[in-house]
């Protein structure tokens, strides 16, 4: 079992299945603290790809998905995870925030993290693609450290090397 990674602003909470379940049907549950417009369509796609990889695969933790609360209020703000376990080394990172906590630093803050733990299970290289047009996505992956390694009209692909 993974325990919460905090940071000096979030919590990164690694959901389970049946949080897993409540963010795609959008349900809170009795003790869920959402931000208003917390999920959206990100956090239910990352959702969808981790129950899909627990059924299929089993326990994915570390590498699974996590949930992102904000410290100062306690709300659900958004969703990061890996997109699978390593593979030869490398890891693939999707990251989100709702509407109303972007421009903060906090996406920069959340990749950090979940950098900072690949590192501490080997993994070598973490991986992340974007879209051009995505300029706040694409500032806070640099500002972990990421390099963009290709691009074109559609796709941005960006690396950090960790060993």
């Amino acid at each position: 079992m993974t325990d919460d990674i905090q940071t000096l602003r979030l919590i990164l909470h690694p959901i389970d299945v049946a949080e897993g379940e409540r963010i795609i049907s959008r349900s809170a549950g009795p003790t869920d603290l959402w931000a208003s417009d917390f999920p959206f369509e990100g956090d239910v796609v990352g959702a969808e790809m981790f129950l899909r990889a627990t059924s299929t695969f089993g326990e994915q933790r570390p590498f699974g998905f996590y949930r992102i609360t904000r410290l100062s209020d306690g709300l659900a703000i958004g969703g990061l995870g890996f997109k699978g376990v390593p593979q030869e080394g490398c890891v693939e990172i999707g990251y989100g925030l709702s509407r109303s906590s972007r421009g903060s630093g906090y996406a920069a803050e959340a990749i950090a993290a979940l950098v900072a733990l690949a590192k501490n299970h080997e993994v070598k290289k973490v991986i992340a693609t974007t879209t051009p047009g995505n300029i706040a996505s694409r500032r806070s992956l640099l500002r972990v450290g990421f390099v963009l390694e290709s691009a074109d009209d559609e796709i941005c692909n960006f690396a950090i090397r960790l060993q």
